[in-house]
């Protein structure tokens, strides 16, 4: 079954190619809103889905790109595993191909790696309707370029993922989650000093209000901590940092107004733009309600080492990720033309010219 869809989405690409007909990627369709809307065809890949292979003592997962994220959690969650960097659904019909493809990480992505750090391999389908493979199954396994890992953050733009290799985790033995009265100023430092300690921390979020801390671990590990720490317990935390934060459903996400995701040093002072802030990430990443203009936001970015995406509504048919140094761009329009010279794959998904 595997063979005959990889065989059909290369007879596709084959088609488009010869009739320089562009193809927009489409799978659960959960994560559309991100990047810009790309053009084209549709392609649907939601049906190569199915886990290829799972060994959980190796702790390595094969799933094809258009595998349902709930299938893969629910397996790994039978053996007591999980995917370390917790990515966000968005949807029920979220998959694991455009995760992967959008680069996604949740909570825990300060303290366990991001989506990109655990991608072993990928089989790929290119612009020349070619199969290849990059990376494989173990955790050292590229002599050269890791282009495996390309593939995260790409949205698409390189090629059609038909499988995806990752490495998955133990879940922790204990999980619990204290909630501070802090203010956003004095959490960012409060952080800061918490990252010099050696403690069990797999999130932190400052809400507007409050600041959430979660600790992971052995169940002395996280007494201990959550000794030291001080704060009230939350007894829904799983619900808190599932719903509330990962999959953006607390009040703060709600709304109409520009949601920005603001990328920076965890102990970078905020500088002044109006509307509201959400910390997560222990302060790294910042989310952003505001008006304000894109320039304006993108330079208060640039100026604290960060960068600044628009992430949910506002204008999207210009830059909605933070404009490329011309070397750098360079270097993407290169790595494009080896992946799909034609610019067949989700034209506009990235940048308005390709």
């Amino acid at each position: 079954m595997s063979a005959d869809l990889t065989r059909e989405l290369q007879e596709r690409v084959a088609e488009a190619a010869a009739a320089g007909t562009r193809l927009a990627i489409v799978g659960g369709g959960s994560k559309a809103f991100l990047g810009r809307t790309a053009q084209g065809t549709p392609l649907n890949v939601a049906g190569h889905s199915g886990v290829v292979s799972y060994e959980p003592r190796e702790l390595v997962l094969t799933a094809r790109a258009g595998t349902p994220l709930r299938e893969i959690e629910g397996l790994l969650a039978e053996q007591g595993q999980m995917l370390p960097f917790e990515p966000p659904h968005f949807g029920e019909n979220a998959t694991l191909g455009g995760t992967i493809a959008c680069g996604l990480s949740g909570p825990r992505r300060p303290y366990a790696g991001s989506a990109r750090d655990h991608v072993l391999g990928v089989r790929l389908l290119n612009g020349r309707a070619e199969v290849l493979r990059f990376g494989g199954e173990v955790m050292k396994n590229v002599a050269g370029y890791d282009l495996s890992r390309l593939q995260a953050g790409g949205f698409g733009t390189l090629g059609v993922m038909l499988d995806v290799s990752l490495k998955v985790v133990p879940r922790p033995a204990e999980e619990i989650t204290l909630v501070q009265e802090r203010g956003a100023a004095d959490s960012l430092a409060y952080l800061t000093e918490l990252a010099r300690k050696p403690l069990p921390l797999s999130a932190a979020c400052h809400d507007g209000a409050k600041l959430y801390l979660r600790l992971s671990g052995a169940a002395t590990a996280v007494a201990q901590s959550r000794a030291l720490l001080g704060g009230d317990l939350l007894t829904d935390g799983a619900v808190f940092w599932r719903d509330k934060v990962k999959d953006q459903q607390h009040a703060f996400f709600v709304g109409e107004a520009p949601l920005w995701r603001l990328s920076l040093p965890p102990a970078a002072p905020w500088c002044e733009l109006p509307g509201k802030v959400f910390l997560d990430w222990g302060g790294a990443q910042r989310w952003l309600r505001s008006e304000a203009p894109a320039e304006a936001i993108r330079q208060c970015a640039a100026a604290a080492g960060g960068h600044a995406t628009l992430f949910r509504g506002g204008d999207r048919s210009g830059e909605v990720f933070q404009p490329l140094p011309p070397a750098m761009l360079g270097l993407h329009r290169r790595l494009k033309h080896a992946f799909d010279p034609q610019g067949l794959f989700n034209p506009g998904r990235l940048y308005p010219d390709w």
